[in-house]
């Protein structure tokens, strides 16, 4: 066997690699705690209360439509750190560039750096940089590191959620999805991957649609503040299908989402026909997905709403006992199954 693209790609390949490969090699019992571990397989580590997470970036092509490498390294590791309800506090930053990029295309991605850094209130405070032979690497690539802390507004929130339901956890863990919670999306979705496809194939949707990249941390400070929720994720390799599965499978429990809810520009919904994809498998980078106690779900969509990341928000569905994995109720009325990717559809947009 041999790696593919499909296996750095978020879908069900990429998680049989995580789960038959690397855990068997690096998972053990560490000495200190760790509340939320590798095995979790959430959106970030949490270890004695210091929230951790990771990322290597290797979009292609560097500069698209609404973004670059540099908003995406800054707002993918701000946002891994916020869907768990954390307080994201400090980044590091580490490149690896190929011998031969332009200097100025590198001070360009780091002023998006700076910028996003600045929109997000989270400083990268170490780094480290390496160069490469020319031909061993595709322009650069951008690996991202953060640290976050709790906050009061997560304990607020989770207090909230203690006077509808049972809350037996501390962090908001795709685990914790139960029957009758509300599932909601902060925006339209698709955005990200087809503006990186038209713009990389030349099909010509980029002049309709841009990428939807930004960090979102103080979107989810808000609604946090309202209370009521206990998952969040963002929805980026392998799309909304990917990150309701992955609710569904670790929660043990059936999502059920309608068609005609979901929120899907119309540029994006005539490329994916055109094209043959599936938006609800492609990755976004500037929408979150929420699971919310049924009594505080309006709250939390005007809240979400109330804000500029979150204007488009939808109710799309509810977990539900009475089906089993992902469903969706079709605008003609039919039942679809909604399997996980086995790969992201537009690989390379991350």
């Amino acid at each position: 066997m041999k790696i593919t693209m499909a296996h750095g790609a978020g879908g069900e390949a990429m998680q049989r690699l995580i789960k038959n490969v690397i855990l068997k090699h690096l998972s053990f019992n560490p000495k200190i705690s760790v509340e939320v571990a590798l095995e979790d397989l959430d959106d970030s580590a949490v270890v004695e209360d210091i929230v951790f997470t990771t990322d290597a970036h290797t979009v292609k092509p560097l500069f698209f439509p609404g973004g670059d490498i540099g908003v995406l390294s800054v707002s993918g590791t701000v946002n891994d750190l916020a869907v768990m309800g954390a307080e994201p506090l400090a980044l590091s930053s580490s490149f690896v560039i190929a011998e031969g990029f332009p200097l100025e295309d590198f001070e360009k991605i780091l002023e998006s750096m700076r910028q996003t850094c600045e929109r997000a209130g989270v400083p990268i405070v170490t780094g480290d940089t390496k160069v490469v032979e020319r031909n061993a690497l595709d322009g650069m690539i951008v690996t991202t590191a953060g640290v976050g802390r709790r906050s009061e507004s997560l304990d607020r929130n989770i207090a909230v959620v203690r006077k509808h339901r049972e809350f037996e956890g501390r962090w908001l863990k795709d685990s914790n999805v139960q029957d009758g919670d509300v599932i909601i999306v902060s925006g339209s979705v698709g955005d990200h991957g087809v503006a990186i496809l038209s713009f990389r194939e030349g099909y010509g949707f980029e002049s309709e649609v841009c990428s939807d990249v930004k960090p979102l941390n103080k979107m989810i400070e808000r609604a946090l503040q309202e209370g009521g929720i206990v998952a969040m994720k963002d929805p980026t390799r392998g799309g909304l299908a990917n990150a309701l599965n992955e609710f569904a499978a670790k929660s043990g429990v059936g999502i059920e989402i309608f068609e005609d809810r979901i929120p899907i520009k119309e540029a994006v919904r005539a490329a994916c026909e055109m094209l043959g994809i599936d938006a609800l498998e492609i990755g976004n980078e500037g929408k979150i997905v929420l699971a919310v106690v049924r009594e505080c779900a309006d709250a939390i969509l005007q809240a979400l709403r109330e804000t500029e990341e979150g204007r488009d928000a939808e109710i799309i569905g509810y977990a539900s006992k009475g089906v089993r994995g992902v469903v969706m109720r079709t605008s003609v009325g039919g039942r679809k199954i909604v399997e996980p990717p086995l790969g992201d559809p537009v690989p390379r947009i991350c």
